[in-house]
């Protein structure tokens, strides 16, 4: 076995792990910093709305891209002094291609911007097409689009309530998505890459992707949890770390792999293509699955695990814990860092390394003395009693 599949394995038994909630707080700071961030690229940037939210008209024409295309095609633009022309946003799509678009204009300013780009690229007026979009029609699409987004998260809820039965779980994983999201669209909003409906289905794909990594994290914790309540070994957040522990390397392999392939789109989209949808898209899966698997590991888990905590039920578990760990302290006994899914459930516990004979004892071999009678069985499998020792006897 590789050294990392070793370590995976090691994790996975509970023999290496690492604190993901006892440190929330670190990982609680980092997002908050990070969504201020977002938010105030929002408030004072804003987002560079698509001429498919905002309305205004496209023109596409063939030229041989050059590095003064897109000043040279800006200036004659602007020269049209189009009413209400604004800045127009210039873009090259290959090397063949180039990209105007402009505010709503009236149809004798449509004509003549068209003819300015024609005679800068060198083509016929014929050769330049255009496109009008109406602001309401954008209107609408943005509408749309929040909609979208309110049901999928109002969908989301429902789903993992009925699923894990745990209104917590859903509140956890909603503040997650709604993690995600933000920091997805600041980023959109601080590099000003245009927002378009690939953009929006971009945004609601990723959000499928983080609550999947989610809800896989969610159902290891219901497993290692289940009948926690009825033991003293271990809190909620310890079952609760140990899940993510068991989780973290397919976690990390599948975000990679999914990573990979998401990266070599968005570097032909933007180098090689220069814009459009495949950009776009391509843009928004990958910071969205960058940010969706660190909420999935450090945000959502330690959430659920906070709004666990809270219950008198959890609290009397961790005092009983901390009060036998304090025990186990004074008489010198190692308290395991981590334990198995089946020890955290309040099922059945492997042997700790200490309490295990070793090879070549007295005791290795021999089975332990009970000060319970045992029933023994005749030859024909019926009970017997249980004889006393010969010195309780009566005489």
């Amino acid at each position: 076995m590789s050294k990392l599949g070793n370590i995976g394995a090691q994790l996975h038994r509970g023999e290496v792990s690492y604190d993901f909630i006892g440190k929330r707080k670190i990982w609680f700071a980092v997002s908050i910093v990070l969504v201020v961030i977002s938010l105030g690229a929002l408030f004072v940037k804003g987002l560079a709305l698509g001429i498919e939210f905002k309305g205004g008209v496209e023109y596409q024409a063939k030229v041989r891209v050059t590095d003064n295309t897109v000043t040279d095609v800006t200036e004659a633009v602007k020269a049209t002094n189009a009413k209400d022309l604004g800045d127009p946003v210039v873009t090259t799509i290959g090397q063949d291609q180039v990209r105007v678009q402009t505010k709503p204009l009236g149809q004798d300013d449509i004509a003549k911007v068209r003819e300015a780009i024609a005679k800068e690229v060198g083509v016929a007026p014929a050769q330049v097409s255009n496109s009008q979009i109406g602001a309401s029609w954008g209107s609408q699409i943005a509408n749309k689009a929040i909609l979208a987004l309110i049901v999928f998260l109002v969908a989301v809820f429902g789903v993992i309530w009925a699923y894990f039965r745990e209104p917590k779980a859903s509140m956890a994983a909603i503040i997650a998505l709604v993690h995600d999201v933000l920091i997805t669209v600041g980023i959109y909003a601080l590099i000003g890459f245009d927002v378009t409906p690939a953009t929006v289905i971009g945004v609601l794909t990723i959000l499928g992707y983080s609550l999947y990594d989610t809800v896989v994290v969610f159902d290891k914790i219901r497993e290692n949890t289940r009948g926690i309540t009825g033991s003293n070994r271990y809190t909620y957040s310890d079952a609760t770390n140990l899940a993510v522990n068991q989780t973290i390397v397919r976690s990390v392999n599948t975000t990679l792999i999914a990573l990979m392939p998401v990266g070599s789109i968005l570097v032909v989209g933007t180098v090689v293509l220069g814009t459009g949808p495949l950009k776009d898209l391509s843009l928004a899966l990958f910071v969205g699955i960058a940010v969706g698997a660190y909420s999935s590991v450090f945000i959502a888990p330690a959430l659920l695990a906070m709004f666990k905590e809270r219950e008198p039920g959890m609290q009397a578990l961790r005092r009983r814990v901390l009060a036998k760990r304090s025990q186990a302290a004074s008489a010198g006994v190692p308290v395991p860092a981590a334990a198995t899914a089946g020890a955290a459930g309040g099922g059945a516990q492997p042997a700790r390394k200490q309490d295990r004979p070793k090879a070549g004892s007295a005791t290795a071999g021999t089975p332990v003395a009970s000060n319970r009678p045992v029933k023994s069985t005749s030859g024909a499998g019926r009970p017997q009693p249980a004889r006393k020792p010969r010195s309780k006897r009566g005489k």
